[in-house]
């Protein structure tokens, strides 16, 4: 909007957030940047200004000094399976309304939220923005109400505000630690398995072309647009196990696991951490692992918006970014 000078960041520390600040850096987008989290930032972006609030509690309308800003809500627990389910809506719940509080009480204007590409469930067919919403996870459940805050925040001065909700599917990049990074140590070790089968397709997209999408959304909308990111491309775990075999010079796997023993095989660490011996294996995070997300981002591509990257050259972008190992 014109006019405003700062941006505000809730959930500014983690891996998308800390891109997101540096792209706005980079870019000059604003005269000042704020990261609002209790986490320590991923990686420090200079010229941002790291403030330690929870957004499970009233966020101060002076946090960030006087004035509006632009605010990007990241905040969330998110990883799932991991947490008890009433975690999701106190988190998720609680940090809607109190970011959208601050916006009313600050005057800001603009919000743009991460959702997820959860509030559709599992799918094998494709789905795509106007598909019917099946979350199957209390998180999945707790991002599409806290989509319904946002959006109830908007319709409160219509003629005014604006709410740009995206949607994303896998992210991965530099510093995600995350499920991209797991696969790429698997994989460089020879010691990937395919979980259950081969075509599982997994919507994913490249955490600097979902800056991108925010930013490009988001100038584009004068009320309320609502939209999946995930490459056009329906990529399956044997193509992106053959996307980073060509970038990294890995060998590409063989074997594949049938269902019924990976489901065995988590039950059997069920019983383990039920006894004591601590592990993050169970069969919901197996399950997910063999089910597909096939999530189109129809109103992105409707839009015009022109991906940088596909799912080789991406990885490419990430590998030359790394120091530590291939992909860190």
């Amino acid at each position: 909007m014109a006019g405003i000078s700062k941006a505000v960041v809730f959930g500014g520390a983690g891996f998308i957030g800390s891109h997101l600040l540096a792209r706005l850096v980079q870019e000059s987008r604003y005269d000042q940047f704020y990261s609002v989290d209790i986490a320590k930032p991923r990686f420090e972006v200079a010229g941002v200004h790291y403030l330690t609030h929870d957004v499970r509690e009233p966020i101060p309308a002076e946090l960030c000094g006087a004035g509006p800003a632009d605010i990007f809500n990241l905040a969330a627990v998110h990883t799932t399976p991991g947490h008890e389910d009433w975690e999701y809506y106190w988190t998720n719940l609680h940090g809607a309304t109190h970011v959208c509080r601050f916006a009313t009480e600050t005057g800001a204007e603009n919000i743009v939220f991460t959702s997820s590409i959860s509030v559709y469930g599992p799918c094998e067919q494709q789905k795509d923005e106007d598909s019917q919403l099946e979350p199957n996870s209390a998180y999945g459940r707790s991002k599409l109400l806290s989509e319904n805050v946002h959006r109830l925040w908007q319709a409160e001065s219509g003629e005014r505000r604006r709410i740009t909700i995206v949607r994303p599917a896998v992210i991965y990049g530099q510093y995600e630690r995350g499920n991209f990074t797991r696969l790429a140590r698997l994989l460089a070790k020879g010691r990937f398995i395919y979980p259950g089968r081969r075509d599982t397709i997994k919507a994913c997209g490249y955490v600097e072309d979902l800056i991108s999408s925010m930013l490009f959304m988001r100038q584009r909308n004068s009320a309320v647009v609502t939209y999946n990111f995930a490459y056009p491309d329906r990529y399956t775990t044997e193509q992106i196990c053959a996307a980073f075999c060509a970038v990294a010079g890995y060998r590409m796997p063989r074997l594949l696991a049938p269902s019924w023993f990976m489901m065995l095989g988590a039950f059997g660490f069920e019983i383990l951490n039920a006894l004591g011996y601590r592990n993050t294996v169970n069969r919901p995070r197996i399950a997910k692992l063999m089910n597909s997300t096939n999530i189109v981002p129809r109103r992105l591509v409707e839009a015009g918006f022109p991906y940088g990257f596909d799912i080789g050259s991406s990885l490419e972008d990430w590998r030359g970014k790394s120091s530590a190992t291939d992909f860190d």
